[in-house]
């Protein structure tokens, strides 16, 4: 298998997104991810796969906090 997972700065950089904001993603469950002990990576052709099918939204949409 010579298939390399993308490190979260990469991904940010190809979704045009900050990092933090991309870690938050990770976390909640919305950005495809593969758990390698504590780091994150991503498949290229999941990500691929999610971009291609719009994404996924927060639970509820954005909500600003009160």
């Amino acid at each position: 298998m010579d298939k390399k997972l993308l490190r979260l700065p990469e991904v940010a950089e190809i979704l045009d997104l900050k990092e933090d904001r991309v870690y938050a993603l990770a976390r909640e469950g919305i950005l495809p991810v593969v758990h390698l002990g504590k780091q994150l990576k991503v498949d290229p052709d999941k990500l691929s796969e999610w971009i291609n099918n719009g994404g996924k939204a927060y639970n509820g949409g954005w909500k600003k906090s009160s």
